[in-house]
């Protein structure tokens, strides 16, 4: 049986982005211990085998699709936080004065800290595309532990979002990498990177809660 044009076309591009995952992987990976390396070597294989599969049925459906995407977006940035380590960072609630948000100036330790969460609440509940959730059709919301640290120039860096669907995680970290730049941190004087967490509850709706956390989320 012939494919048609379209999907042709649609599995060469599917083939194309395992190709690229692959060449990420090699990228990512390189100067890490023999172990590692084999691990690597353990989900090259996978990625191949889903290339295979993905040849051999012929087609795939929009879900598969979006989670290949998903999977490619998560991978593309080197932001995520076992790749930031700064001597100079702590937890959010360790800091003086928090980081200021664009609307929060001028406002006592207190208030910046409950308007700094206030703020980052409402910019990633606007910005969360919910279709993504809303496809899952989940019988009830999940949640999801999010770590992300604002570093000593008020940029958002050193992202993770704890294992969840990978359409959600790519999209929690799309919306994270478009969160604006802010006033820093203020330690004894001093700008400093913070590290901060949230809770995301997703399904047919968005909801976050802040929260402080004791120590480094393990990798």
């Amino acid at each position: 049986m012939k494919f048609n044009l379209k999907r042709k076309k649609r599995l060469q591009y599917l083939v194309a982005i395992s190709i690229i995952s692959i060449g990420l992987l090699c990228v990512s990976c390189k100067e890490t211990s023999d172990s590692s390396k084999n691990t690597e070597s353990e989900l090259i294989m996978k990625i191949n085998a889903v290339q295979q599969q993905v040849m051999a049925q012929g087609n795939i459906t929009k879900e598969e699709e979006q989670a290949m995407l998903s999977l490619c977006s998560i991978m593309s940035h080197d932001d995520g936080l076992a790749n930031y380590s700064p001597d100079n960072r702590m937890i959010l609630k360790d800091a003086e004065i928090a980081p200021v948000y664009n609307g929060c100036e001028e406002l006592s330790e207190e208030e910046t800290m409950k308007c700094f969460n206030s703020k980052v609440s409402e910019f990633i509940k606007q910005e969360f595309n919910l279709s993504v959730s809303k496809s899952l059709n989940l019988s009830e919301p999940n949640q999801v532990d999010v770590f992300f640290i604002i570093n000593e120039n008020g940029n958002l860096t050193g992202m993770k979002v704890r294992d969840s669907e990978v359409t959600i995680q790519a999209e929690i970290l799309r919306v994270l990498r478009k969160m604006p730049v802010m006033k820093p941190a203020i330690h004894n004087g001093k700008s400093v990177s913070v590290l901060c967490s949230i809770i995301v509850t997703y399904g047919n709706e968005i909801e976050i809660e802040a929260v402080y956390i004791p120590e480094r989320p393990n990798n």
